[in-house]
């Protein structure tokens, strides 16, 4: 009789590093011979990815890990751990506060998970391990990717800023560059799996290079990744104003599979509120490089980051903020109230805005954020745009069973009328993968609605998504599961 296959189960919580992350966990977990639960289903071991930046992260995890306390009892055999950011943050902690925890491990160890989970069913025994800097890049572990066309690779990890709202630097540590010859393998590799667009990451994206002291490293790997046959979109996140400089932005307007997003933080508008925060920029400089990036490319969308609430800011602070974004005409922004973080020099900053201002401060930003992103949405209206169809954004509706995609400059777009003979004649119908040329034909705040149909381009990518589809796979359009190992070189290998 054969052993039944364990199951497992990763919840990711945070930001694209963590998605990352857990791609890599899940492939690890793979490789072990575990396979992943049927949705509904309890996992034999389920592994949180946390994330101590974002607002309520404890509150979260704790009650996400009260919750699991009463499944674990019903399901003997059962592993819990936990990792990412807050894991580091709160170390054994967590075990203390939580004892039917197995493992807890830390942001430079997930390469160890397998061994830890192994090591705590032998021993019947949680186990915890921290390590103080990182030894194995995440992207040089093995991945269970949640789309067969499109991957993250991290070209650095940690960060060497001292915002004083943020602990990543302390949780994630010093900046740690891969060399380029590595991560160049890694995307030809993905490439040779199928892969067609690529998103290279990073704490501080464009300060790649430092650690190795070539300040022009990242324009030249944009132009080294233009040269990669197959390769039709590359993207990046996030990038940090003091480090962008004009080589970036020659090396977007002329590297044609290199899209024409930016996606900066600017956190503030205020240059007093910049300053508290320790951001090494000021506002001219900040709108500078938009206007740069808009004369290389005058179709570039820029999105951003802010935080409303700081400590000390001040009415005239928040307009500055407000202002920035209308001059900017942001094509969207993620909007965050600031909330305190243990460890963070702002948490002890006196003059903490009450809660209340900061709600009121929040609202009125959306507001204008949304009028200025639908007045750049409108300016579209009319123009023909090459999507490429990914199932993670979900169809726009039942009736029309549009589908949708990100455009070059990542805006959302609803596609309707590829159910037409015209389009199907001859072929499958269009899935996950595929590229579609479509007019805009209305404009919503934050996405767009083509429901004409010029021209489709099926791909290699878009056959497998049509393939799973039919076998009627969980894993359909986003959902194929591609595993990609280049073994696991340690830090500082050569290139």
């Amino acid at each position: 009789m054969s052993a039944v296959t364990r199951t497992y189960e990763v919840r990711t919580y945070g930001c694209q590093m963590n998605v990352h992350d857990s791609e890599r966990l899940a492939g690890m977990l793979e490789g072990s011979g575990l396979a992943p639960a049927a949705s509904g289903q309890p996992a034999d071991v389920i592994v949180l990815n946390t994330c101590a930046v974002r607002e309520n992260a404890d509150n979260k995890l704790y009650g996400t890990l009260g919750h699991l306390a009463a499944v674990k009892r019903e399901h003997p055999g059962m592993q819990i751990a936990v990792g990412g950011c807050l894991a580091q943050k709160d170390q054994s902690r967590i075990i203390e506060r939580a004892p039917w925890v197995d493992v807890v491990f830390g942001t430079h160890n997930i390469d160890r998970l397998p061994a830890l989970l192994e090591r705590a069913r032998t021993l019947e025994q949680a186990q915890t391990e921290f390590a103080e800097t990182l030894q194995v890049f995440p992207s040089a572990l093995p991945a269970r990717r949640d789309s067969a066309f499109s991957a993250w690779v991290a070209i650095s990890v940690g960060c060497n800023n001292t915002c004083t709202f943020c602990i990543v630097p302390s949780l994630r540590g010093r900046e740690k560059d891969r060399r380029p010859g590595e991560i160049l393998a890694e995307i030809e590799a993905l490439v040779g799996a199928g892969v067609i667009e690529v998103t290279l990451l990073g704490q501080n994206v464009n300060a790649y290079g430092v650690e190795f002291g070539d300040r022009g490293a990242f324009a030249a790997l944009l132009r080294a990744c233009g040269r990669i046959e197959g390769l039709e979109r590359v993207r990046f996140t996030s990038p940090h104003p003091r480090d962008f400089t004009d080589d970036v932005i020659d090396a977007m307007a002329e590297t044609p599979n290199v899209m024409p997003h930016l996606h900066m933080p600017v956190q503030s508008g205020s240059d007093d509120v910049l300053r508290r925060m320790r951001r090494s920029y000021r506002r001219e400089k900040y709108l500078g490089i938009i206007e740069r990036v808009r004369t290389a490319m005058p179709h570039a969308a820029i999105t951003t980051d802010i935080i409303v609430g700081f400590p000390g800011e001040t009415d005239e602070d928040f307009a500055a903020t407000v202002d920035i974004v209308r001059q900017a005409r942001f094509a969207s922004a993620f909007t965050f109230q600031y909330s305190k973080r243990p460890g963070t020099p702002a948490a002890d900053y006196p003059d903490q805005v009450p809660a209340e201002v900061v709600t009121a401060r929040y609202r009125e930003l959306a507001a204008v954020v949304e009028q200025v992103a639908w007045a750049e949405n409108r300016r579209l209206h009319g123009t023909e745009v090459e999507v490429l169809l990914t199932a993670g954004d979900g169809r726009k509706d039942g009736e029309t069973e549009r589908l949708s995609g990100r455009a070059p400059d990542n805006r959302l777009v609803h596609i309707g009328g590829l159910r037409a003979d015209a389009v199907q004649a001859g072929g499958r119908p269009v899935a996950p993968g595929d590229f579609v040329t479509a007019r805009i034909t209305h404009a919503a705040p934050f996405n767009l609605i083509a429901d004409e149909v010029v021209a489709v381009r099926r791909t290699a990518a878009g056959d497998a998504s049509a393939a799973a589809a039919e076998r009627g796979s969980d894993d359909t359009g986003d959902g194929s599961t591609v595993t990609v190992s280049l073994g696991m070189p340690r830090i500082g290998a050569d290139a």
